[in-house]
């Protein structure tokens, strides 16, 4: 997910209430909760209307929220989970992908129990769901989830004669093939937009990499025939715009170049198309929204599941206010307010009629149904830095032969992720 330079910043007593005071009434003594919540997660309005709803039904307990920056915060929370827990966070907000990094080690809380028994862990969106696991054990809790969706330009699409968005892969190419013609491009596709790419592998049958049993050797495996299949299906999709083939969907930002052109399609979350009407307002009422297209018409394409899952620290001083907390945020009334607040997708899959109505929530939460997260090893995060996908698929764009290609990034994937050499 996100990551940006750390900035710790409490969020001030106009906004929430409560430092740890003493009742004033000579009640028992009352408890902070501290709460660490990333940049634009939620909005002043709702963590105020959380605060105030939380301590009325705990008026035991005072909220904390101090609120971080995602740059850098990998290595701020490694340090809060090492420490001796005075005065650190009870409650942490993490990347859906990083919590196996933070979970080796037996630095969080195990919410195995408390996620079966109250949380409704059977409905959980699996792309927020499984990253939060490691080693059979649950240490995050799903808190919202935002994916990927086709953006699209309905005024290209009905000059094209594409009169409703496709629903199928073929369907889509057929489209995406009318509007790209007289100057228009059918779709603006990065040429090293991996997050794309692995959906299309997995709408396949195939693997990012693959475990060898569980706590077993972890393997690259781009070079699999379904991988290999979402790579073919990705090139052919790709060359129908002028999508960059040696950059990815942020150099430059496809949402900016989007608003500039006669762009028909991008692929992004829905959330960019506030980003576009900013810089072209003539387009309002002009953007339109579907899943990513499956294979088949009966259900959307698998996407990456991005989104952030709730810890506790083992080291917390408070454990049961935390927990109280994260029972709070991910509850039925506040993950829907969440999510209408900020756009989201809610944890569960059956709340997601609680957001109807939106045509960009819609989507997203269609592609939802289908998410994935990225393979659950603390050492993905040193295959993202490396990042040989993104060179494999532009050796490949530039007509490389895909397979020997994948071999190339599938070991080099191998390597990454090998703890002996590391």
């Amino acid at each position: 997910m996100r990551r940006r330079l750390l900035a710790l910043v409490c969020v001030s007593a106009t906004v929430l209430s409560g430092c740890g005071l003493i009742s004033q009434d000579g009640g028992s003594e009352r408890h902070t909760v501290t709460v660490w919540l990333m940049k634009d997660s939620a909005s002043q309005d709702f963590l105020k209307r959380f605060t105030e709803g939380f301590e009325a039904d705990h008026p035991d307990l005072d909220l904390d929220v101090r609120i971080q920056e995602w740059t850098g915060i990998g290595d701020k929370v490694q340090a809060a989970l090492k420490a001796d827990g005075t005065d650190g966070p009870d409650v942490i907000e993490v990347g859906n992908t990083q919590v196996p990094q933070y979970a080796e080690g037996g630095r969080l809380q195990d919410l195995t129990l408390e996620s079966m028994r109250d949380w409704g862990i059977r409905d959980w969106l699996p792309g927020l769901a499984e990253p939060g696991q490691w080693l059979s054990q649950q240490f995050g809790i799903p808190w919202y989830a935002a994916n990927r969706v086709v953006i699209y330009r309905k005024d290209l699409f009905e000059q094209a004669g594409v009169d409703e968005p496709p629903r199928t892969r073929e369907e889509w190419l057929t489209a995406t093939e009318k509007l790209d013609k007289n100057g228009d491009q059918g779709i603006y596709l990065a040429g090293q937009d991996w997050y794309t790419l692995s959906g299309l592998i997995w709408d396949e049958g195939g693997e990012l990499a693959t475990q060898d049993g569980e706590g077993g050797v972890w393997t690259g495996a781009l070079d699999s025939a379904a991988a290999l299949r979402g790579m073919a299906f990705y090139r052919e999709l790709q060359a129908l715009g002028d999508g960059p083939v040696d950059a990815d969907e942020e150099h430059p930002p496809q949402a900016g170049v989007f608003a500039k052109g006669q762009i028909a399609q991008i692929i992004a979350v829905p959330g960019q198309a506030q980003s576009i009407l900013r810089e072209n307002p003539e387009l309002k009422g002009k953007i339109g929204f579907f899943p990513v297209p499956g294979k088949s018409a009966d259900k959307p394409g698998a996407v990456f599941t991005g989104g952030s899952d709730l810890v506790v620290p083992k080291n917390t001083d408070q454990e049961d206010g935390a927990r109280a907390v994260v029972e709070a945020l991910v509850s039925t009334k506040w993950n829907t307010d969440l999510a209408r607040t900020m756009n989201y997708v809610p944890n569960k899959k059956s709340l997601a009629k609680d957001v109807s109505g939106e045509e960009g929530i819609e989507a997203m939460a269609a592609g939802a149904a289908q998410g994935r997260a990225t393979p659950g090893t603390p050492r993905w995060g040193a295959v993202e830095a490396d990042n040989p996908i993104k060179e494999y698929m532009t050796k490949v764009l530039k007509g490389a032969k895909a397979k020997s290609e994948a071999r190339k990034a599938s070991d080099r994937i191998t390597e990454l992720l090998d703890v002996n050499t590391r």
